[in-house]
């Protein structure tokens, strides 16, 4: 039987010694995040923070740091919701394989709340300025909810049933908000809270919003998986919290998770938006200030023992990264099912996740066409560009299963030599202009726009990738272009001077280094090259690859190609490829750490202190 609330979690990881406290005063500005990330990059124990500066509310952090203490805290339930994920998806596995399935009856019943008149979450009541005030980023706009359960129901058809349980960033100080009584709710676009926010709208009503902090960990999970529309979170967080979720029921109102640690109620009014962020995001970067909609708070109700828990998101890999471990193993069984043809399918943690997808798919159209090309290839890249949170992925790589049938989607650079031996950039590359990206991402031309490139290959090897540099590679140095590394075989990266364009005017220095080659220059042995700020940087590590050119980039205005052409309205190339991911002005800034406050938590780690032999 799993947890009924996170007191009864952390006193279970403190009692396997998966949980350490720090008992002296850390501050909730800037220090409590720098712990966060520096013990999640040691692969550390979740932290309990028993004085807050500032606050009278302990908090935690780390819980869900690594996959192994995930699967702990879930030991009793993960096998059983993985095989109910794959009967939601297919139900007539239970048909086919009812042996498989001969646990699920009894275990249905916890997807259904439970309804009950009270609860310890109503024990206590504050008010959001009373609340620990996190600020993870030196530039964040206030301190945020990093962990929030936000809770909707369909406006039209109200009920549990039709819910949403979305994990949306909550700004509760700085901005234009009145510190006690707003905060701001961040929600981005393909999230189920858009829907009933759009139905509020339509019908000129508030919407309704209960924001959970803490209470049973599944909750937490719950809120951050991708279910297939008209399965309510709810049901899921029973499923993994092997039990029935307690929500307090009151009429008029909408339910109250009866052993959260925090619940703020509220609703958005019709219309209201004030400037919410900046915020450092899981991008690496600060998504910047725009207009979103404004909670008007009512009431926030807390247990005499609440515990408010929190993570911090930055440049991958962070703690998020392990949440998107976790959906993966869970859901990724199932997307063959839901699309038939696609084998698997890897979002790219490094780099960022939605930026760059990876897919193996079958080409079976013209079985006998000698030498195959991508046919049905492109018909998978397009169902998995409408399915789900693959909607926002901005490159997707595709390849032939019959190709390599052994080939691991997540052995990325693998799977890289794979598609650079093989790819045609005369016919592989399939461009989606005009697109909304994610709301987090600014490569675009302008906020909520951007691009797509799928590039799909298959048929046999076409050449050989080098895996050194030789004399015969150069550079254009007399425009700014130097210092050529070798990052995987097959793929270059270039230094390039300080990009000086705009959106309304690209710079034009990519064109003019494509320009000074042909198709027989030695630099087109290597099919993928990159242009950044700083080779060295960016060919250190395969992460530093990934974010750099992935995160900086937007297909429709930084992929350029030697020798290219436009025919019959496709854009293609003779020789290498080139993408510009060097910073532009339009983009959101890097996340940068403040080297006082990292000198503060070294001194937690000295010896006798509390951080000692943990990072």
């Amino acid at each position: 039987m799993g947890y009924r609330n996170l007191q009864e979690c952390l006193r279970d990881l403190e009692a396997t010694k998966q949980l350490i406290r720090i008992d002296q005063p850390i501050d909730p500005y800037l220090e409590a995040a720098e712990i966060q990330r520096r013990v999640f990059q040691a692969r550390g124990p979740a932290i309990y923070y028993a004085r807050v500066k500032g606050c009278s509310f302990p908090m935690v952090s780390n819980l869900f740091g690594t996959i192994e203490r995930v699967r702990y805290i879930f030991r009793d339930t993960l096998e059983k919701v993985a095989q109910m994920v794959q009967l939601g998806i297919d139900p007539t596995d239970i048909f086919r394989r009812p042996r498989l399935f001969l646990t699920i009856p009894w275990y249905v019943r916890h997807a259904r709340p439970r309804f009950v008149r009270r609860g310890p979450v109503l024990e206590g009541e504050t008010t959001l300025n009373q609340l620990p005030q996190l600020v993870c980023w030196p530039k964040d706009g206030g301190a945020y909810i990093t962990l929030p359960q936000v809770y909707t129901e369909d406006p039209e058809q109200p009920g549990w049933q039709r819910s949403n349980l979305g994990m949306y960033r909550i700004q509760i100080s700085g901005g234009q908000y009145d510190r006690a009584m707003e905060a701001g709710l961040h929600y981005q676009i393909h999230r189920g809270i858009a829907a009933h926010h759009t139905a509020a709208l339509r019908r000129g009503e508030l919407l309704r919003v209960h924001v959970f902090v803490g209470g049973p960990p599944a909750m937490t999970v719950a809120a951050v998986m991708p279910l297939p529309e008209g399965i309510p979170e709810l049901a899921f967080a029973g499923l993994l919290a092997g039990r029935r979720i307690d929500l307090i029921q009151r009429p008029g109102h909408l339910p109250i998770l009866a052993e959260a640690d925090f619940t703020i109620t509220g609703y958005l009014e019709p219309g209201r938006v004030l400037p919410e962020g900046p915020f450092g995001d899981h991008l690496g970067y600060y998504s910047l200030e725009h207009p979103f909609p404004v909670l008007r708070v009512e009431h926030v109700y807390h247990r005499k023992d609440a515990v408010w828990p929190f993570t911090v998101v930055g440049r991958p890999p962070q703690e998020d990264s392990v949440f998107n471990q976790l959906i993966h193993e869970l859901v990724g069984p199932v997307v063959p099912k839901a699309v038939p043809g696609v084998h698997a399918v890897h979002a790219v943690d490094a780099a960022g996740v939605h930026p760059l997808l990876l897919a193996i798919g079958s080409e079976r159209y013209i079985p006998y066409e000698q030498p195959r090309r991508p046919r049905e290839l492109l018909t998978l890249a397009n169902a998995l560009l409408g399915y789900g949170q693959m909607a926002l992925a901005k490159y997707l790589f595709i390849v032939a299963k019959e190709d390599n049938p052994e080939l691991d989607v997540r052995d990325i650079p693998e799977f890289f030599r794979h598609l650079l031996e093989r790819v045609d950039y005369r016919r592989d590359l399939h461009f989606y202009t005009a697109m909304t990206p994610d709301t987090l991402d600014y490569t675009g031309p302008s906020w909520h726009e951007g691009s797509k490139l799928v590039i799909a290959t298959a048929g046999p090897t076409r050449r050989a990738l080098p895996v050194a540099l030789d004399s015969r590679i150069h550079t254009p140095e007399a425009l700014g272009f130097r210092n050529p590394r070798l990052c995987l075989p097959g793929i270059l990266v270039v230094q390039g001077p300080p990009y000086q364009g705009s959106p309304q005017q690209p710079d034009t220095a990519v064109q003019r280094f494509c320009e000074s080659y042909t198709r027989t220059d030695a630099i087109n042995n290597f099919p993928l090259i990159v242009i950044v700020d700083d080779s060295a940087f960016a060919s250190a590590k395969l992460e530093n690859f990934l974010w750099v050119t992935f995160t900086r980039s937007n297909p429709a205005t930084d992929v350029y190609g030697i020798e290219s052409f436009t025919a019959h309205k496709h854009w293609g190339c003779r020789g290498a490829l080139v993408i510009d991911a060097r910073l532009k002005p339009h983009h959101a800034p890097p996340l940068e750490e403040d080297p006082e406050v990292r000198k503060r938590v070294d001194a937690l780690a000295a010896p006798f202190g509390p951080l000692h032999g943990v990072i």
